[in-house]
Parts: structure tokens; sequence; C-alpha cells
């Protein structure tokens, strides 16, 4: 028998029409009811439902620290962990937990649904049965999955290479510049050269988060006082979001407001706003400046793992030259270094 630990945030997958036909969160027990199917699989389930119930748009630090230590209190006990949670912030949730989650030998699955359970075209029943076999899945009595994941529309993707991107159809996420790590069609079709191998690794819970993060969305025209009130904000990193491989305007205004942040000791993390490619820095004379002033490169980070890997390292680490070195450097498969 498999043992599965199930933790409920709250989500679309558990929501109910009120009187007005808004939907609304409900519990867990709405899931089982209906999910006969459950009852039939030889696994034993264990499930933590949080009290109340979260909208995925109200996750926060406190919430991701409580479900690591939740993992980390029945790690020994269970065979794998599957997390339902609302879509909207999943991949931030995903990306957080992969930095808590040192050395994971075991599977942590987040998984959810588009409509909730109790509609007649729900994909939440799909979703949730395979992320639970998953879960459970095993090769000469080691976990195949070990590291955190999303499960979504018959696909598992890395945590920290994924991003909602679909707010209206079955396939939500996507996981552009790192493969997906299961298919799951008439059988489970794991590409292995693309997992995680931990085996050999002790499994530690980090657990300081320090949200000192901004961020910087450049469009044509922005102004120097728009840009200003971004650095000068009481951060210690900006996650600057830039034009294709990494590239900005040559304004010397622009470096220069950009540079005052860094001597002042900011960290600024350049990742692209486009959600296939990597960054390049000083691959084009836009991007020469940048690197000649010591912003950093966030090479393919998604956005979600980018600010999120920034509040785990600030939680661990006082030295912002020790930040700047590890956010470059790919810690939990979440980033593709290309020298």
């Amino acid at each position: 028998m498999h043992n599965i630990f199930i933790i409920y945030t709250g989500g679309t997958i558990g929501m109910v029409k009120d009187e007005t036909g808004t939907f609304v969160p409900f519990d867990f027990e709405l899931i089982k009811r209906n999910l006969p199917d459950l009852s039939r699989l030889d696994y034993k389930l264990t499930v933590h439902s949080f009290e109340p119930i979260i909208d995925s748009s109200n996750m926060k630090p406190e919430i991701w620290i409580e479900m690591a230590q939740i993992i980390k209190d029945n790690y020994a006990n269970y065979d794998g962990f599957v997390i339902l949670h609302g879509s909207d912030t999943m991949a931030f949730t995903a990306s957080v937990l992969s930095f808590m989650l040192e050395g994971l030998q075991k599977p942590v699955i987040l998984s959810g649904s588009q409509l909730p359970i109790g509609e007649i075209r729900t994909d939440a029943r799909e979703n949730m049965m395979t992320a639970l076999e998953i879960a459970s899945a095993k090769q000469d009595g080691v976990s195949i999955i070990q590291e955190v994941c999303i499960l979504f529309d018959n696909k598992l993707f890395r945590g920290n290479r994924s991003f909602k991107y679909n707010s209206a159809k079955f396939e939500a996420f996507r996981s552009p510049n790192y493969p997906v790590l299961v298919e799951a069609g008439i059988h489970l079709k794991y590409n292995t050269d693309a997992l995680l191998n931990n085996i050999d690794k002790e499994f530690i819970l980090h657990t300081k988060l320090d949200n000192r993060v901004a961020v910087l969305k450049l469009f044509p025209g922005i102004s120097a006082q728009t840009i200003k009130s971004v650095l000068d904000s009481d951060v210690r990193s900006i996650v600057m979001e830039t034009f294709g491989s990494g590239n900005t305007t040559t304004d010397s205004w622009f470096l220069d407001l950009l540079k005052g942040a860094i001597d002042q000791g900011k960290n600024i993390l350049n990742i692209s706003q486009c959600k296939v490619g990597s960054v390049e820095l000083g691959r084009y004379e836009t991007s020469q400046g940048l690197k000649a002033i010591g912003v950093l490169n966030g090479y393919d980070l998604t956005f979600e793992a980018a600010v999120t890997k920034l509040m785990y390292l600030q939680g661990e680490l006082e030295d912002q030259n020790e930040v700047a070195y590890w956010i470059e450097k790919d810690i939990r498969g979440e980033l593709t270094v290309n020298d």
C-alpha cells in the first residue's frame, strides 16, 4: 500500500457555487464525494486541510513556510506528497518549495483544476488521479520523481521551470525552456534523462525567506522617475524584465540609475520578458553596458523562479555578494547556464 500525504490549500478544484452563483471555496470532503475511485486505489491517503481554505491569490511566504514544514514533519512516513492548490500562483509555490526543500528524494506534486470538481466537464478528476499515481511511483524501491513538480492536463513539469500561461484552457501551464518530465497517456511516459536524482543528498528544510524584492518591467518610453522609484525602494534585489535576450535602452541616464542602485549594494537581476529563450548579457550592444556595471544574468529563469529564488537566497545569506553569486548558479534545476 502506498502512503500519500495530501495538502489541501484550496483553489478552484474544491469550489462550489453559492446562492448568487459565485464560486466559493469548500473543503476536501467535496473532493472525496466526487472521486469515488479514490476508495478503489491501493493508497492510504492522509489529508491536511488548511483552515481557512486559501484562495491562491492570497498566497504568501508564511503559508509557504507552513507547507514546507508540514512536508518535513511527515517526510519519513509517506511515499509522496500532493498539494492541491489554486492555479493562479501555483508556479510561485512550486518554485519556492523547490528551493526550500533541498535534497528532496520524494515527489512533491502540485495540482488543481480549471473547473471545480463538481462540474460535469471538470479536469479535476484526471489531474488528481494522475498526480496520485505519479506521487506513488517507484523503481527498485526508490521514488522516480525526486523534486517539486506541477501536474496539469496530463503533463508533469518541473515546478521551478513552469508558469501559468492560460486561464481559459485545461492546458494551463507550460515549461518551454525545459522538457516535460512525464506525459500521461495510456501509460505514464517518464522522461528519465530530464529528472533530478537526489538519492545521495541530504534532505534539508530551509524556512527563512526575505521578500525584499522589487520588479522593474521595462517598456519603450518608461520614465526616469518610474525607474528611480523602483530602484530606490527598500529592497535588497530588483528583478528587471528586459527585452529579447536581455536588452535595454543604452541611454546614459538609464545606466547611471542602475549603477547607482548597484553601488548602494542592491542586486539587479536581468530576466527576459520573452517566455522562450535566455538572457545573453553582452551579446548585443544594448546589453553590454549592463554587464559592465554589474547587472546579474538570469539566463532562462522564469519570473516566478527569479522572485522566489531571491527570497530564498536573501533569507539564507546576509552578504549581497553571496546572493549575487548563487543567483547565477543552477542549484535546483531552475536555470540553464550558457557561458
